[in-house]
């Protein structure tokens, strides 16, 4: 138990050629020691577990190795390279900033730098999370910094650049680490899994791989972590359980279910997820991911912007041939809608099953078998139009104009549109629109509604005579309309209705009625206080106010109309701080010259 050590201390890089992922660097570095050219101070930063420490290392132990290689990687025989990997060198210094941050630390960093080194030419003082340093310290360590002593280097490292002083960052050769690609992670595993005797398959290191995030140090620590846990027989899906990572395997099943319409299908899936722990918000981010991949996968020229397997990337692209762009993006769509909703949303399950039943319907949308069998069981036209529209549908009613006010007004009588089939066909002279090509009428199916071709019929044809009787007069004369006393008792009715708004009750109960029939119609004429009244119920109630009318009294033939009487006229109240501002103006020369003069805004 005593001898075992981790991987990542284990496998740390020794060497140039070791240093995965940082080539560009590596190079750099190694040019500038074979010209001789080093530089007094360098800052190494980057994300975390890129190797910015193990660089520093590897550049003081070449620069003090006696006999280097020819590609500038230090021996490791010399007495330099012998003691720093013993931890006995005196010509490398390692400082931690964290814990070594104030003015006094660097003042015995800056006696160490007047000692020369014992064994090499320099004496390497390595600096850990510099940005830690206070504002005191940095400003007491500008000075060494600039000009050290020839045989001293700094090599400072970091993982927050931005919090270094500019006046540090002047003095210092900066070098950029990159995050480490999940090719080079993948095959550095594959090396340590080979060294350590541990089977393990590539599903596997590529989950490993992505779950790092670009960190070396990170993905020796999972794997290290997921070896204690399988054993060295490892395996996809027991590294999944480990590392609580959702299975491919749900998001291939949720496409399945959105190209197939089964949007239950989904919101089970989705179940089973949450059963096993998994958070909502993480499930819909892995499937947003996965149909980015399937995107891409889909693309040609794309490959390389996706990291998998050959096993699983055959499985991706054979998923995506089923999947339209158009339904990628709308389903890409609607799941980063539904993420960044997430956490505003107060049923957050019902939130993420919205989204899964969105992207099932992209493709199939729901039946709507249901619309249809309750369009066939709806009724269509009430008992007194029944005549009407057995007449109209054997082709011989007139037709039947629109009006806007809901009532039905007499229109020019149509020809009839189904002829016997004994009948002789028509002299073209009779039936003009026959031969301009236009299309055959279609009988309505009930007296009150409308087809295109009798509403064209009607605009090109001339009107009867007024004798002729229409279809509307032969409706209304079937309808009794109601007495004043029955209009009355009604409007107090109506105007109950209304409680929860007590202007607009009390308007009503206090309106002055008025009656007049024509031609079968009921007009009601109702007396308001003033115009700005009348204008809002015209725009706004008139409707809903005839409609609630019309059912109280059970007829159809009821037209409301506002009306202000000279008695109850009123001047015309301005309400608005913005109205009484512009009456004033209008009214006050004075008043208007000051809001000029001082630029005020009275809207």
């Amino acid at each position: 138990m005593s001898d075992y050590i981790v991987s990542a201390r284990k496998y740390r890089p020794d060497s140039f050629g070791a240093l995965i992922g940082q080539d560009n660097i590596a190079r750099t570095l190694k040019n500038s020691i074979a010209r001789g050219q080093l530089a007094h101070a360098y800052l190494f930063c980057g994300p975390r577990g890129v190797g910015k420490t193990s660089a520093a290392r590897i550049f003081a132990k070449t620069i003090n190795c006696s006999n280097p290689g020819p590609d500038m990687e230090p021996c490791g025989k010399c007495e330099s390279c012998v003691s720093f990997q013993e931890g006995r060198s005196y010509s490398i210094h390692e400082l931690d900033a964290a814990s070594n941050n104030g003015v006094e630390d660097i003042k015995v960093l800056m006696d160490q730098v007047q000692i020369p080194p014992q064994v090499g030419k320099y004496s390497v003082f390595i600096i850990d999370e510099v940005h830690m340093l206070s504002a005191a310290a940095f400003n007491a360590f500008l000075k060494t910094l600039e000009e050290p002593p020839a045989h001293a280097i700094f090599i400072l490292a970091t993982t927050e650049k931005h919090k270094i002083l500019p006046t540090i960052l002047s003095r210092c050769q900066t070098y950029d680490f990159n995050r480490i690609g999940i090719p080079d992670i993948v095959a550095n595993l594959r090396r340590v899994a080979s060294a350590e005797h541990v089977t393990v398959d590539d599903e596997s290191l590529h989950i490993i791989a992505s779950k790092a995030d670009g960190a070396m140090r990170d993905a020796l620590t999972i794997f290290d972590q997921t070896v204690a846990f399988c054993g060295n027989d490892v395996k996809c899906a027991d590294v999944m359980r480990n590392l609580n990572v959702l299975d491919y395997e749900y998001c291939f099943r949720l496409v399945d279910s959105f190209l197939a319409g089964d949007y239950a299908s989904a919101m089970l899936v989705f179940d089973e997820v949450l059963s096993k722990g998994f958070n909502a918000q993480y499930f819909i981010s892995a499937l947003g991911s996965h149909l980015r991949d399937l995107l891409v996968c889909g693309t040609g020229g794309m490959e390389s912007l996706v990291d998998f397997p050959d096993s699983l990337r055959r499985r991706y692209a054979e998923q995506a041939s089923k999947c339209s762009a158009k339904f990628l993006y709308d389903a890409l769509a609607a799941a980063s809608q539904c993420e960044a909703g997430y956490r505003l949303a107060i049923n957050q399950r019902l939130h993420v099953e919205f989204c899964l039943m969105k992207m099932a319907f992209l493709v199939k949308g729901p039946s709507t078998a249901s619309l249809s069998r309750s369009a066939e069981t709806a009724p269509c036209v009430s008992e007194a139009a029944q005549p009407v529209s057995e007449a109209v549908q054997t082709g011989n009613a007139p037709a039947v104009k629109p009006d806007p006010s809901g009532i039905a007004t007499p229109a020019a009588t149509l020809p009839a549109t189904a002829p016997s089939a004994s009948a002789a066909p028509a002299a073209p002279a009779e039936r003009p629109s026959a031969e301009s090509g236009s299309p055959r009428k279609r009988p309505a199916r009930t007296g009150a509604s409308l087809s295109l071709g009798s509403l064209m019929s009607s605009a090109s044809e001339p009107e009867q005579a007024a004798d002729t009787p229409s279809v509307d007069e032969a409706a209304s004369a079937a309808v009794e309309l109601p007495d004043d006393g029955s209009v009355r008792a009604a409007w107090e009715k109506l105007a109950v209705t209304y409680a929860d708004k007590p202007r607009l009750s009390s308007a009503l109960q206090n309106a002055v009625l008025s009656t007049s029939r024509d031609a079968g119609r009921l007009k009601v004429e109702f007396s308001v206080t003033n115009v700005a009244q009348k204008k809002w119920i015209e725009e706004r109630m008139l409707r809903e106010l005839e409609g609630k009318f019309r059912t109280i009294l059970n007829c159809n033939g009821i037209i409301l109309e506002p009306s202000v009487s000279p008695e109850t006229e009123q001047e015309d109240i301005k309400y608005l701080p913005s109205e009484k501002a512009v009456d004033l103006m209008s009214r006050n020369d004075e008043v208007k010259n000051l809001v000029i003069d001082l630029s005020l805004d009275v809207n």
